[in-house]
């Protein structure tokens, strides 16, 4: 058992406490150290499942953004579309300069295609077919962008495009941006666009397939990269996201105005994967001390989750635990039947819960 883990068992046999009205969400904690030296202007380095901040640089700092914009595009449509969709190309969608998957007025294409045109070559041609199809017009997509992104958090970003080209009130964070694609990570179909290399499709009216090559490199050049968007414009210089999974650990880094934006990406996947990584700290199972005053039965206690935080090794002697049992636990324990949940562990970290497990009645082995 590792030292995280016996730490936590320990303080599990020894605190117990009366049940707590209120749930803290978990928050983020930067880094203690200055991290490794980046040449972006902005920068923050994030731990997808837990948020937890493991590095910033002027992180709060509004700036325009580029085609990164195009995440909070690819979420929204995989959420509102169906990816069999067929989208109907507008003139205006096929008349957008810059990037473009070359989409001709009166075509016909899937979303899942045009999903992967705007992720993988960043069309700006897609970006407005699917708001269109998605919203009826730009203007309305733009709308519910706005509204995801304060849904999410996201209190110093404002878009007024689908696709990144640089308009006055369209900027966002790179804290901002880490949330959004935190967020957008954890549905499967995004995940698998953005870590596709290569993509082949057949394109209507045409014998042959188009083959599209992903433009973020980090894909090629760092070991677990999957994910997410590259981007530039001259008022926003280079933009990246890029994100890395290893073991149960999946990090996001975005840099804003980044002229060695792949160095630095590596840089600072490696000084997270080396400096935190995800220390087990409760896994499934794990037994739960049985309050003395309860009566004595053939049941367990058990933790029903298991939980993984991102950790310096310096760090796990400021982890802290204790369950809070529900006021029917009693009853439950001695009326109801196995797997019940009768209450919580709360993890706590420098004074703050970063996570709540439920505790379920088990059975002796």
């Amino acid at each position: 058992m590792g030292d995280a883990r016996k730490l936590i068992l320990w303080l599990l046999l020894i605190v117990c406490t009366i049940p707590l009205l209120s749930v803290a969400a978990a928050p983020a904690f930067p880094a203690a150290d200055g991290g490794p030296a980046v040449q972006a202007e902005n920068a923050i380095l994030m731990d997808v499942n837990s948020k937890r901040v493991l590095f910033e640089k002027n992180a709060d700092e509004p700036k325009a953004i580029a085609s990164i914009t195009k995440i909070m595009t690819a979420i929204l449509a995989i959420e509102y579309g169906r990816l069999d969709d067929l989208v109907v190309v507008s003139p205006k969608a096929s008349r957008m300069e810059g990037s473009s998957i070359y989409l001709r007025p009166g075509e016909r294409v899937t979303l899942e295609t045009l999903l992967y045109g705007l992720m993988l070559r960043s069309g700006n041609d897609a970006a407005v077919a699917i708001a269109e199809h998605v919203a009826g017009t730009e203007e309305n997509f733009v709308y519910l962008m706005n509204v995801k992104a304060w849904e999410l958090g996201m209190t110093h970003t404002h878009f007024a495009n689908p696709h990144g080209l640089d308009e006055e009130g369209h900027y966002s964070t790179a804290r901002d941006m880490a949330l959004l694609s935190a967020y957008a990570l954890k549905n499967p179909v995004f995940q698998e666009i953005v870590k596709t290399k290569q993509k082949r499709v057949a394109w209507p009216g045409e014998q042959w397939e188009r083959s599209w090559l992903n433009k973020n490199k980090m894909l090629h050049f760092y070991d677990g990269a999957d994910g997410v968007k590259t981007g530039y414009t001259r008022k926003s210089g280079r933009t990246l996201v890029s994100s890395a999974t290893r073991g149960q650990q999946q990090l996001v880094v975005v840099t804003l105005n980044d002229p060695d934006d792949w160095r630095d990406h590596m840089r600072l996947l490696d000084y997270g994967f080396s400096q935190y990584p995800a220390r087990l700290l409760l896994k499934e199972g794990q037994p739960v001390p049985i309050p003395a005053q309860w009566p004595a039965t053939e049941r367990t206690l058990e933790v029903a989750q298991t939980f993984y935080y991102p950790l310096a090794a310096d760090e796990i002697e400021e982890i802290a635990a204790k369950v809070v049992f529900s006021p029917d636990a009693r009853r439950r324990w001695t009326e109801g039947r196995s797997g019940d949940v009768v209450g919580q562990v709360h993890v706590v970290f420098r004074g703050k819960r970063i996570a709540e497990l439920p505790v379920r009645i088990g059975e002796r082995s």
